[in-house]
């Protein structure tokens, strides 16, 4: 029996558990009570804008653009918002408490969260190679998000911004069995949407905002960051416009995930580098450029080993050990192995 499984029918998304998490944001609507006109309220909210911590991320020329805010405007705006939130500077103490509330969700697979310091953190970029386990991963992150924080899940929603065309809701089906969740029940709390250009996959972001400040949502996963970017934007000459248009999304993600405390699972592109080395085996390298490497906290490189073996390596973490995690996927019961600078550690994760 799996350590999931003895947990009988698990309820969603826990209400006493939410409770707790209701301040994590000051909602835009209460800047009519510090004397804020509703209609310009509205003009926010039109914008993406529906938390007083979300405004205060944007610049004040930002929010001039918006169509019958003027200068005067947001200034009494903006005023009225850092009344409601504090934007200054912490204690350390303070910062630590902060990060404790962080959202922290298994993996499914111990080697994996253990090389992750844990559970699986906030913002994190995969490198994957061809038949990597990407998207295998992605979708059980899916289910993992909605378990209970008692058995190391979000206990919330997730977003879903499939840029390849590769999410299958039948394959969350067997994965919440085996997590021993109602597969219904974890499908209606996934939120898809299938973007086809770069711009359209800014403006979902733009309305996650409207979805986040009403639901608990635990997860965002963009499967993946940059493929279209690499279809809409070619050749050398447009490459700048690209990277700083990728830079505006990734800073966009990344106020997603502060304001609303939600982690964020993106998937990179490997491509061909000529100037790897004549001694490296096929020589690859991420796409996306520093931009991308820069904008996320943790980078892992996942590839396919010997048959069905996956293989996660640390590439790059603020506050985590080189390490690598071997996992052997056989439909969705697996075996792993961990491995880093501590030692060795061997687990068997099985469904009988």
């Amino acid at each position: 029996m799996s350590r999931y499984e003895d947990q009988g029918q698990l309820q969603l998304v826990d209400p006493d558990d939410m409770e707790e998490e209701e301040d994590s944001f000051e909602s835009i609507d209460k800047l009519i009570s510090q004397g804020i006109n509703a209609g310009d309220v509205k003009k926010l909210q039109d914008a993406g804008i529906y938390t007083c911590n979300g405004l205060m991320m944007h610049t004040k020329k930002s929010l001039t653009g918006i169509k019958g805010l003027s200068e005067a405007k947001v200034d009494k705006i903006c005023e009225a918002a850092d009344k409601l939130v504090s934007m200054g500077y912490v204690t350390g103490s303070d910062l630590l408490q902060k990060r404790k509330q962080i959202v922290k969700i298994t993996t499914g697979s111990q080697a994996l969260d253990e090389l992750l310091g844990g559970k699986f953190l906030q913002f994190l970029l995969f490198k994957p190679k061809f038949l990597s386990g990407k998207t295998q991963l992605a979708h059980t992150l899916c289910v993992s998000t909605q378990l209970p924080t008692s058995m190391h899940g979000g206990n919330g929603k997730v977003a879903y911004i499939d840029t390849e065309g590769t999410f299958r809701p039948d394959r969350i089906v067997p994965i919440a069995e085996r997590f021993g969740m109602d597969a219904g029940a974890v499908l209606d709390n996934i939120i898809y949407a299938r973007a086809y250009t770069y711009e359209h996959q800014h403006n979902l972001l733009l309305g996650l905002a409207a979805k986040m400040a009403e639901e608990p949502f635990r997860l965002l996963i963009l499967d993946s960051i940059i493929a279209l970017f690499r279809v809409d934007f070619t050749g050398r000459g447009e490459l700048a416009e690209r990277q700083q248009k990728l830079a505006q999304m990734l800073s966009r993600i990344t106020k997603i995930a502060e304001e609303f405390n939600v982690a964020v699972y993106m998937t990179n592109q490997v491509i061909a580098d000529p100037g790897g080395g004549m001694f490296i085996t096929d020589p690859k390298k991420p796409a996306g450029g520093h931009v991308l490497a820069h904008a996320s906290t943790v980078r892992m490189m996942l590839r396919k080993g010997k048959g069905e073996q996956r293989v996660a390596k640390i590439i790059d973490a603020p506050n985590l050990a080189e390490g690598e995690a071997i996992s052997f996927f056989q439909s969705i019961t697996f075996f792993s192995q961990f491995s880093g600078r501590s030692g060795k550690r061997k687990e068997k994760h099985l469904k009988n």
